[in-house]
């Protein structure tokens, strides 16, 4: 589970069969234990299918804060020159907060 704000407007992406997805990054911060008030960004990668990508799609924007609660997902892919890269997202179960 993880509360911030998002960090950009979503990217969604229809497939043929007429899914969703929606992409977009999440800021979540970080203080310090020793009471400073500087605080810690952290970004995550995150992603959602189906009526969760609809409802991110229409209702989430830039700076939203919102909680969702999700599962780890890591993948390979081939990056624009052709290496093998991991990445590391969170699949959205559940959202809260828009």
């Amino acid at each position: 589970t993880l509360v911030g704000n998002m960090g950009m407007n979503a990217r969604i992406t229809e497939f043929e069969n007429g899914k969703k997805i929606a992409r977009f990054s999440l800021a979540t911060d970080k203080g310090n234990k020793d009471g400073d008030s500087t605080n810690k960004t952290e970004w995550h990668q995150v992603f959602a299918w189906g009526n969760l990508a609809q409802f991110i799609e229409k209702y989430g924007e830039k700076g939203k804060q919102l909680a969702i609660h999700g599962r780890l997902v890591t993948r390979t892919y081939l990056s624009r020159e052709g290496i093998q890269r991991k990445i590391t997202e969170i699949e959205v179960k559940h959202i809260i907060g828009m």
